[in-house]
């Protein structure tokens, strides 16, 4: 039985073919799937620039931004997601090799993120990729990616995982992402010369990881210090105010390498309250970014990683959160 829906059926019937009315159009713009079937093709409304399937699936001529029909693009923009990501077997997408990371994002998660903010062939970039969850997600949905982190050992855990999960290996650098970021010549060398789309990056949250641990954190980590490196240009090693301020310099140095109307995609997770410090880390990096001329906050999806260990924090005194929810926060960089 057709799930498609009557209203579909009859706009479909009622529309041109695709190629008369565009027989010139040069079909490499448009999304491998409507390329797959172009010859049933057919295009709607008063100045025919959407485009249906037979199936229903629609797409417009006029999006710029991804390769997505128009369901899609609406169960995007919900504003709140959970996942349960295996970390084990093949869809945990070589989280053996990945979980060195005290952090690693899936690249599931990361793909779906790069499919809406991108279209095919398009650059991601990462300036703090870890163990490469933004850069596998892109080989996952046939985009192009380059990527930064001071640590060496993180990206051969990244090149390793892409290996053995048959993926393409793209180019990272080792060092200290403000000082790459301002060298032209490293920098064309890493994107190829590509204007990047979409930068993708979960940085450090300020020196957060590299406290020694007390209270309800020693039930996660113990109660020593768990640095990602013991680096001074490490984000994770900085105290809050320069944490916002490298991480301002680091975007506002991506944006001198990207196209108009480009996203920067920020993780970040706010910390516990302390006393009378309330730690909304989320909105303190959207005010900051806001300072970056020609960079503009839009929103953000918050992700629930259903797959979080919970801990009995504050047990039996007072309320302590389980945080097993991110933002995902979303700027874009506006031609003026």
């Amino acid at each position: 039985m057709s799930t498609i829906k009557p209203a579909a059926i009859a706009l479909y019937s009622e529309s041109e073919k695709f190629l008369d009315v565009y027989p010139e159009y040069n079909l490499s713009e448009l999304p491998q799937w409507v390329q797959d079937n172009i010859q049933e093709a057919r295009v709607y409304g008063n100045k025919k620039r959407g485009v249906i399937l037979s199936d229903g699936r629609k797409y417009h001529l006029d999006n710029k931004l991804n390769d997505m029909t128009g369901r899609e693009w609406t169960f995007f923009i919900n504003s709140v997601f959970s996942t349960h990501y295996p970390t084990r077997g093949a869809e945990s997408y070589a989280h053996e090799i990945r979980k060195i990371h005290p952090s690693p994002k899936p690249p599931q998660l990361m793909r779906d993120l790069i499919y809406f903010f991108t279209k095919e062939g398009e650059l991601v970039f990462d300036s703090f990729a870890g163990v490469g969850g933004s850069l596998l997600g892109a080989a996952l949905c046939n985009r192009r990616a380059a990527g930064i982190d001071l640590n060496q050992e993180y990206l051969n855990a990244y090149a390793q995982a892409a290996q053995k999960l048959d993926l393409q290996v793209y180019p990272t650098i080792c060092g200290d992402c403000i000082q790459v970021l301002q060298n032209d010549m490293l920098m064309g060398e890493l994107t190829g010369n590509q204007k990047i789309s979409l930068c993708l990056i979960d940085p450090p949250y300020a020196n957060m990881m590299s406290k020694k641990k007390t209270g309800a954190d020693t039930y996660v980590y113990g109660d020593i210090a768990t640095p990602f490196t013991n680096e001074a240009a490490d984000l994770g090693n900085m105290e809050r105010p320069d944490f916002l301020e490298a991480l301002r310099k680091s975007v506002e140095l991506v944006l001198t390498h990207m196209k108009p109307e480009g996203y920067v995609i920020v993780f970040i997770k706010d910390l516990q309250p302390q006393k009378k410090e309330i730690n909304l880390l989320h909105a303190e990096v959207i005010s900051e970014l806001n300072k970056i001329p020609k960079l503009y906050y839009k929103g953000m999806k918050i992700w629930a990683d259903e797959s979080a260990k919970l801990y009995p924090y504050g047990y039996p005194f007072s309320f302590v959160a389980n945080q097993i929810h991110q933002y995902i926060l979303v700027f874009r960089k506006e031609k003026r």
